[in-house]
């Protein structure tokens, strides 16, 4: 799927597909790149997902930008996003390493466990929201949980896009885990350095994906 996604993005980053053009049908492209229709349909859902293209019922999937500039998740950009969330989550996860009560942490434990076993992807975004929400709870100051909540679609759309394009659920796991560990703890110190880490992995991620330009394609590779 990565080779045909890159592929495709290179195609339309290049121009041979301009804006409002129509991408060919996914027989012709799977005929075109010798892949199986899943295997296509999962990396025209990515370009998707990069806002590259639109999906028009019965018509088709149409080039809408040249090029992946900074992600829109709902109503806030990606910079904007990871801006209130340094101010708001890093100082929240401090005051829930302080205030947590056991209930708590049962819920952030449980919530965990579900996600590092989970296969679907629209099932762990949701649970990714719901963690967030958890550990702003924890702080025992409802204002955190009402802006986490106010901005809780955002944070699952741009959960949604890590995941696809840039394979962060394991990697997130592993932070969350860090997090939940430091408010078992108490430790306010450590709560706020894996919560700093875990947004610091957010920001990479997603300026790589943002940044990254497709190579060449292989010789002999058919052009789209």
């Amino acid at each position: 799927m990565e080779a045909v996604l890159t592929h495709l993005r290179g195609a339309i980053e290049r121009g041979d597909y301009a804006i409002g053009d129509k991408l060919p049908s996914e027989a012709e492209l799977c005929r075109r790149l010798e892949v199986s229709r899943p295997v296509l349909r999962e990396a025209l859902r990515a370009l998707q997902v990069m806002g590259l293209t639109v999906s028009r019922t019965g018509k088709g999937t149409f080039v809408v930008a040249g090029s992946v500039e900074e992600p829109t998740f709902g109503d806030y950009s990606a910079s904007d996003l990871l801006e209130v969330r340094r101010h708001i989550e890093i100082p929240v996860a401090g005051y829930a390493a302080a205030r947590r009560t056991s209930e708590n942490l049962d819920h952030l434990v449980h919530l965990l466990d579900r996600m590092e076993h989970e296969t679907d992807t629209t099932a762990w975004v949701a649970m990714d929201t719901l963690f967030h929400l958890g550990v702003a709870e924890a702080s025992q100051n409802p204002v955190f949980r009402r802006v986490i909540e106010e901005i809780r679609d955002a944070l699952a759309r741009q959960s949604a896009f890590l995941n696809e394009l840039g394979g962060r659920r394991e990697q997130s796991n592993r932070e969350h885990r860090e997090i939940v560990e430091a408010l078992m703890d108490g430790s306010e110190t450590d709560a706020v350095e894996a919560m700093a880490h875990h947004l610091d992995r957010v920001e990479t991620t997603l300026t790589s994906i943002v940044r990254e330009r497709t190579a060449p394609p292989p010789e002999g590779e058919p052009q789209a």
